[in-house]
């Protein structure tokens, strides 16, 4: 093995993790990943700690909750010094390559007014040496330079993710070689060929994110017929945010150029099954990877990291995207590998925020007192171990322009979030507007049933609140809480 290893971090974007490890699993295929598997340390219960997905790569790559980073929304910005995983191997002797995109948007304060990156959300975190510029919603994305290097026609925007065709399931508008996916990996191998060992690179994927298309053959790939149906809710007690997001974010903002969708259980399925084709190019493409990882003579020396930045309801409980409390929006993989392996199946609670400190500590560099996360590296080693509790949060206002579902529900764009306690059972909903906890027994009727309210919930509520506001008081905001300036000089704690 090299002095130095390599690290590739790959990010897939809205990619839930029953698609590896449950429901979906059996359907999905995902053979590729699937083996990777068995040649990792892999979390069984690993969760994103905020949606959407700015917010969550932030969280990623910062290792902070959102609570701390407040860069809570696409387009809130991040503090332009807030210490990152980028900066740290910086700091530690790597360039760290970024292939694809961060959503992180700019400090304004460092910054000049008419600087083009403060007219997007969609910019680069700092610390990164953007190896391949990719973007979803303008046309400044080296992918559609390539479309139009290859002669097809590129729309702009969205009008690009529209089928080619009358069907939500028709084929997309360019070929499989040329997809986004293909072209990241591809460009991906291509720069990394010509680097020396010691490489630090991250490796993000849009897909299986919406709009769903999906060029031949992953369009059909699965059979609408074969997909287990959404997840549905075994009492009436509708929440009345859950009423709120089903009818702000219905089925057919999931698909370009079909205003008009209905979402009957037809097209339910088959844009589930879109979702899994779509989920399925990504497992080839990270198969290539890893066959020319071990083709090249790379494999021993690199380590290796698969995640999702948050998952997507896709219909379960009649929800789709990732707005929401349920674990189809937070509920991610994790795979680690490392050199001469580690691999395992490990039970115990993770949180997104373990990911940056995870790898720093695996290269021996410096975790920055401004992480809230914790290093997996033990868990890891030995199988056990994991966190008592994890907490996820979700803000769905603006304060600028109040969105759609805050004005449904009469909130001030300061009460437009929720946050979720898990305890290992139980699962805990609590909103900052005033609305009713939610309360799931996980090893009882799980999600689909909310217990709050019940005969005897009230004291596992109380518990569970007491537990949220603990770790609320345990993770605040770190950058100097183990810094003291005192007689003698500034003094920091060493452990």
């Amino acid at each position: 093995m090299a002095d130095r290893p390599n690290i590739l971090l790959i990010v897939i974007d809205q990619f839930r993790a029953d698609l590896l490890d449950g429901r979906l699993a059996e359907v999905a295929g995902l053979k590729r990943l699937s083996a990777l598997a068995e040649e990792c340390a892999t979390f069984a219960r690993h969760y994103t700690v905020v949606t959407p997905c700015g917010p969550s790569r932030v969280s990623l790559f910062t290792g902070q909750y959102a609570m701390n980073h407040r860069a809570v929304r696409n387009g809130t910005p991040l503090r332009h010094d807030t210490p990152n995983l980028a900066r740290s191997m910086r700091a530690a002797g790597y360039d760290p390559l970024l292939f694809g995109y961060t959503d992180v948007a700019q400090d304004p304060r460092v910054l000049d007014a008419d600087d083009p990156r403060l007219t997007s959300y969609e910019e680069l975190l700092p610390g990164f040496t953007e190896a391949l510029r990719m973007r979803q919603e303008t046309d400044d994305s080296a992918w559609r330079d390539h479309l139009r290097a290859k002669g097809y026609e590129v729309p702009e925007g969205n009008a690009l993710y529209r089928p080619d065709g009358d069907e939500i399931d028709a084929p997309a508008r360019y070929r499989a070689e040329d997809s986004d996916t293909a072209f990241l990996t591809d460009r991906f191998m291509e720069r990394i060929d010509g680097a020396a060992p010691g490489w630090f690179a991250t490796l993000t994927y849009i897909r299986p994110h919406p709009p769903f298309v999906a060029p031949a053959p992953y369009n059909a790939s699965h059979a609408p017929g074969d997909i287990p149906a959404p997840a549905q809710g075994t009492d009436n007690s509708d929440h009345p945010y859950l009423e709120a997001v089903r009818a702000v974010r219905p089925a057919r903002g999931t698909v370009e150029g079909f205003p008009d969708l209905e979402a009957t259980p037809d097209v339910v399925d088959r844009l589930r099954a879109l979702y899994l084709g779509l989920a399925a190019e990504v497992d080839h493409h990270i198969g290539r990877i890893v066959d020319w990882l071990k083709d090249t003579g790379r494999w021993d020396d690199t380590i290796l990291v698969v995640t999702a930045d948050h998952g997507e309801m896709l219909g379960d409980y009649g929800v789709w995207g990732k707005g929401t409390y349920q674990e189809a929006a937070f509920h991610v993989p994790l795979m680690i590998r490392v050199p001469g392996g580690m691999p395992r199946r490990i039970e115990g609670m993770s949180e997104s925020i373990d990911v940056a400190p995870t790898l720093l500590d695996l290269v021996g560099a410096d975790i920055p007192d401004a992480m809230n996360g914790m290093s997996l590296r033990e868990m890891m080693e030995t199988g056990q171990g994991g966190k008592a509790t994890t907490l996820s949060e979700h803000d769905f206002g603006d304060p600028i322009s109040p969105t759609r579902l805050q004005q449904m529900l009469g909130c001030d764009a300061r009460e437009a979030n929720l946050a979720v306690l898990r305890d290992g059972r139980h699962r805990l909903v609590q909103f900052a507007g005033g609305f009713p906890q939610v309360l799931n027994d996980m090893e009882g009727a799980g999600e689909a049933r909310n217990l709050a309210g019940q005969p005897g919930a009230d004291k596992i509520c109380l518990d569970l609140s007491q537990k949220m506001l603990c770790h609320r008081m345990v993770h605040a905001e770190s950058t100097f809480a183990n810094t003291m300036v005192i007689d003698g000089g500034v003094k920091k704690r060493l452990t």
